[in-house]
């Protein structure tokens, strides 16, 4: 007999998985305000509602996506 007080096995995967979630959605939005100063204000705001309404896809996206684009859009400035 199982004990009803101790969580099943999927109970702990979805956990960490949402802890997992939580943070990969915490670090993107900490990059997309690093980053703000550099984009135009409608797509910093963009970035931060997609990274927030699209759970998986908004923060990868923006790792796979937007840092890259800003990041070829300043290195002329920086050798400058």
């Amino acid at each position: 007999m199982t004990n009803p007080l101790l969580p099943a096995a999927y109970d702990i995967w979805w956990s960490a998985a949402t802890v997992v979630l939580f943070a990969l959605l915490l670090i993107a939005l900490i990059s997309i305000a690093r980053h703000a100063k550099r984009l135009p204000s409608g797509q910093a705001l963009m970035w931060t509602v997609v990274a927030i309404l699209i759970p998986v896809l908004g923060p990868t996206a923006w790792f796979a996506i937007g840092r890259r684009a800003d990041a070829t859009k300043t290195a002329p400035e920086a050798l400058r």
